[in-house]
């Protein structure tokens, strides 16, 4: 089973690396949104089925517009076409088996991760239905800054061919191949010489998937915590208000002390609600980890095709030998029969015929690695480079959220408060 999922993926993998327009786009900086906007402007909840099994989904809007009047790649100037999220999984999974050696970007979670108590864990909840809007919006974006992606003629047919799409992806015959490609690399591997660049990859891959994860998870711990906190504040705005009620010379102050703790409680809402944009794009960075490792796992199950050719020589070879120096194999010694001289010469001329096929698959299955190695190398390191500018801003972005709000006080209220000695009491630790 493994021998025939690794010819698949060979198979699969031969032809797609060996194109000289993949080759020749290694390194060029134009892409496909050099030339074209593209946008996902909304969401819309559907329904399907009879009135008594409803089945709802979620479409979004592909809005695409040619900017540059030169150029001739696109099927329309101007596009607008309802996807479904299956639809961009179908796109991805095409992706990624016709091109294996690119980090493809991911899709935007399909449920809720990370959720904490003010995160609706409701796939048809609006915020989140928009989160996902624009994580589709920036996959999309993401492969139409690609090189090579982006001039994929069933991409751009995703884009603005509003029939028949689906049809022209089950042409391409990968469906068959998904399958058993996808199920050959969950097994587990074990190579003889691995290839130490990509075995640093996939280490590498592995820390970033827990670093980023652990991240996320702390993120979550915190802002649960911290709206909690707030929210108690209005509790005591509840109270503060009350009282002031029953009070005649401390009223005023009370009062202005409750509105100020009824602030500092609301105020945390819009701050943590742009922090889930920030983990946002750090969860496309823990999914992309996945994405790493699938280049390093699609190598080694090419490495793998290429030892257990050579094995397989070596094993001919000694078989050879044998034949040669009138070894027989246990069954001929058990019943006495010895081959003649024609039979043997018969089974030498077989085996050097197959040796001669093993070298030569051996030499496409070398040069099939070597290609893919030096794709995959290429397209890491732009990887890489994106990565440092993305993390480095969204990180510095998580930063000045965090002193924003440190220093957000609502100042007028904070005056009015400095200003009466009674409502300053009251909040007072003292």
């Amino acid at each position: 089973m493994e021998a025939n999922m690794e010819d698949n993926f060979a198979e699969e993998s031969q032809g797609k690396n060996n194109s000289n327009f993949e080759n020749s786009r290694i390194g060029t900086k134009d892409a496909l949104n050099d030339h074209m906007e593209i946008c996902v402007t909304e969401a819309e909840k559907r329904e399907t089925g009879a009135l008594n099994v409803r089945d709802f989904y979620t479409v979004y809007l592909i809005e695409t517009k040619v900017t540059d009047t030169n150029w001739n790649g696109a099927l329309t100037q101007l596009s607008s076409i309802w996807r479904r999220y299956s639809e961009f999984e179908l796109l991805r999974n095409y992706l990624e088996l016709t091109y294996p050696y690119i980090v493809l970007p991911p899709l935007p979670e399909k449920k809720v991760m990370y959720a904490w108590q003010k995160v609706a864990s409701d796939t048809f909840d609006p915020d989140f239905v928009d989160r996902r809007r624009a994580g589709l919006e920036n996959f999309l974006l993401r492969v139409a800054s690609h090189p090579i992606l982006s001039y994929d003629h069933l991409f751009v047919g995703f884009l603005q061919q509003a029939v028949g799409w689906r049809e022209n992806i089950k042409e391409t015959g990968y469906l068959q191949l998904a399958e058993s490609t996808l199920k050959g690399l969950s097994v587990s591997v074990r190579l003889k010489q691995p290839d130490k660049r990509f075995e640093a990859i996939k280490n590498y891959s592995n820390e970033l998937q827990n670093n980023v994860g652990n991240l996320l998870r702390v993120r979550a711990r915190m802002a649960e915590k911290l709206y909690a906190i707030h929210k108690l504040h209005a509790n005591y705005g509840r109270v503060f208000s009350e009282w002031s009620a029953k009070e005649k010379e401390m009223g005023d102050g009370l009062q202005k002390a409750g509105h100020y703790l009824d602030s500092l409680a609301a105020g945390i809402d819009m701050p943590l609600e742009e922090e889930e944009l920030f983990a946002d794009q750090l969860k496309e960075y823990l999914f992309s980890a996945a994405a790493l490792q699938g280049v390093c796992r699609r190598q080694e199950m090419l490495q793998l095709h290429v030892e257990k050719a050579e094995t397989q020589i070596v094993s001919r070879i000694t078989e050879k030998d044998n034949v040669h120096k009138g070894k027989t194999g246990l069954m001929t010694r058990l019943f006495g029969s010895v081959d003649t001289e024609e039979v043997r010469e018969l089974k030498v001329n077989l085996l050097d015929q197959r040796i001669k096929e093993g070298h030569s698959s051996i030499k496409n299955a070398k040069e099939e690695l070597i290609e893919f190695s030096t794709l995959a190398l290429a397209d890491i390191d732009r990887f890489q480079q994106q990565k440092v500018v993305d993390i480095r801003e969204t990180l510095a972005g998580y930063v000045l959220l965090q002193i924003k709000m440190c220093r957000k006080m609502p100042s007028k209220q904070l005056g009015e408060l400095i200003a009466d000695p009674i409502s300053l009491s009251m909040l007072s630790p003292s």
